[in-house]
């Protein structure tokens, strides 16, 4: 008896959809899962969204959040469709096949200020394809709009809220769990995993008591979890960004969000500088919907007793060390140890050359942002749920000739099963094609297996705070046990800022 196919229309609760069948898929797109998040509704929790009649078309993507126009690849083009209303998402299966599905739900990096669904390097649609599940990818809001503190300016009449953008996320994996029956998926095996902002995300949500029965299993991607701050911190760097508005705190509710967006780029590069590695943007531990400090949470084994797959890329700082308003310098590392724990410069230093040289400042940034929080994360992790710990390694020459490496997002197009993404097309260049597919086939059906069964395949073994075994995915990949362990060491005097 052949397959059957699903229909292109599905009822949600606020209504009916039309997908569309594309190569072997049905894709659902432009699907709100939440209220516009405008006028009165602007820095308020999502509201869910209003029902209407008939059957909503669903065949375009509908407008990423406001932000800086950098690149369709991560973000916005010069002439993408953008709007604060934006709190939709993507539904992906294949067109044939029975349910219920294990569901995938991806929530995208940019640093918390960029960033989409539907950008190049974070569409998913092709695992959907490679692996027989529900692919699920939604837009939050970004930018301060989205991860900022303003709730100080707020009234009793017009209040503001914080952590709209964390909400947003917790509003779409609760569409999830209410809706994607409907679309073939088994709202009871939701896998939820994100890269770079969307790893950090990945892991607030597993501290979160929000969080619990929304997702069964986690997957962190570069997380730069470390670089989550205070409300206090938070309201200051708001007060900044405030007094930098045409018309101030009175002009926050109808200033122009494309206004607001470069006004906290501004502030966000000011803040780098004066303060090394804290970003204005992010999750806010304002003792409520976020208690406590997630890596905290995570590293004392008291986050939700979730399988977790976590890792990092061997050469993260690479990308950063290109960018001037973020890279470390001699005189940023001075600041940053001043002003967290100075009596960890000296020995932390020592595994990097003394920050001399810029190999050695490319690897300070990836271990202090990504690698050194991920392993605390690891093992703290470790004692309450199982756990797998990956460093990607794969630098094809096309790579290693950019000066990029194993690069922040390179993993991404092998996760995703995608065959013409930018750095699988790199390494095509220099015969380094077949490596690249096998390792696609290799990374891409971890995750799908971890979704089907919350384990990571036999060849990967789990990660425990005693040997702290990491798999490394290369041309040939391989088990280390402990990697660096004078370098962890070493990170282990230092704690970030508060």
């Amino acid at each position: 008896m052949g397959a059957t196919a699903i229909d292109t229309v599905v009822r949600t609760r606020a209504g009916r959809v039309r997908g569309r069948r594309e190569a072997g898929l049905t894709v659902w797109r432009g699907v709100p899962y939440a209220a516009p998040p405008i006028g009165p509704l602007r820095f308020r929790a999502p509201q869910p969204p209003t029902p209407w009649a008939g059957v909503r078309d669903a065949t375009v993507d509908g407008p990423v959040p406001v932000q800086p126009r950098t690149s369709t690849l991560t973000g916005a083009g010069l002439r993408t469709p953008m709007s604060e209303d934006c709190l939709t998402l993507t539904v992906a299966r294949r067109t044939t096949g029975s349910g219920p599905k294990p569901v995938l739900v991806f929530i995208y990096g940019g640093a918390f200020g960029i960033g989409a669904a539907t950008a190049g390097a974070y569409r998913g649609e092709s695992l959907a394809a490679a692996g027989d599940v529900v692919f699920v990818g939604f837009n939050y809001r970004v930018g301060a709009l989205g991860w900022l503190d303003l709730s100080e300016y707020g009234t009793a009449e017009a209040p503001i809220e914080a952590n709209v953008g964390l909400r947003d996320q917790l509003a779409a994996l609760t569409w999830v769990r209410e809706n994607i029956a409907a679309f073939g998926g088994d709202p009871d095996n939701v896998t939820l995993f994100g890269e770079s902002a969307g790893g950090s995300s990945v892991l607030t949500l597993l501290s979160m008591p929000a969080a619990a029965g929304l997702f069964r299993r986690v997957i962190a991607e570069s997380p730069a979890i470390a670089a989550v701050h205070g409300s206090e911190r938070s309201r200051e760097w708001a007060a900044e960004l405030v007094a930098a508005l045409p018309g101030g705190a009175a002009a926050l509710r109808t200033i122009d969000a494309e206004v607001l967006a470069a006004a906290t780029t501004r502030l966000d590069l000011a803040v780098s500088d004066r303060l090394p590695a804290a970003r204005v943007l992010g999750p806010v531990v304002d003792g409520d919907l976020v208690p406590d400090y997630p890596a905290e949470v995570l590293r004392r084994g008291e986050g939700l007793p979730l399988p977790l797959i976590v890792g990092t890329n061997a050469d993260e700082g690479t990308l950063f060390q290109r960018m001037p308003g973020l890279k470390a310098t001699p005189v940023r590392m001075e600041r940053l140890f001043a002003a967290t724990v100075p009596s960890a410069k000296e020995r932390v230093l020592a595994e990097y050359a003394g920050g001399r040289g810029a190999r050695a400042l490319e690897r300070f940034v990836t271990d202090l942002m990504f690698w050194a929080p991920a392993v605390e994360v690891a093992a703290g992790h470790s004692r309450i749920a199982p756990v797998w710990m990956y460093r990607f390694d794969f630098a094809p020459p096309a790579m290693r000739a950019l000066g990029l490496g194993a690069a922040h997002g390179a993993e991404l197009d092998h996760v995703m099963a995608r065959r013409g993404g930018p750095t699988r097309r790199l390494a095509s260049l220099f015969g380094a094609d077949r490596a690249a597919r096998a390792l696609t086939g290799r990374m891409s059906g971890a995750w799908l297996r971890f979704a089907r069964t919350g384990a990571a395949p036999d060849w990967w073994p789990p990660f425990d705070d005693a040997d702290r075994r990491t798999w490394v995915f290369d041309r040939e990949d391989r088990s280390e046990s402990d990697p660096r362990p004078h370098v962890r060491s070493a990170w282990g005097t230092w704690r970030p800022y508060g």
